[in-house]
């Protein structure tokens, strides 16, 4: 019988043989997914190191505007 690396194996041979045209493109995307995940990781350390402490958001004092109640549905007989 087979063991459990022998059915990886396998597995990783069916899937190169039959989505080699897509692996090129996945592992580019997967690049690209690292690249931006990186920056923004980055990006975010900056910020902590710079400001010291994350900005609450500001309160802008205005009037709240409600939406006007919509019309009944009609119901259509065929």
């Amino acid at each position: 019988m087979f063991g459990i690396s022998e059915i990886g194996v396998i597995l990783i041979v069916v899937v190169l043989v039959l989505c080699a045209k897509k692996l090129p493109e996945l592992a580019r995307s997967a690049g690209k997914s690292a690249r931006i995940l990186k920056a923004e990781a980055r990006a975010t350390k900056e910020h902590e190191n710079d400001g010291g402490s994350v900005e609450t958001p500001r309160v802008i004092p205005g009037e709240t505007v409600t939406r006007p109640p919509e019309p009944p549905e009609q119901h259509r007989t065929p």
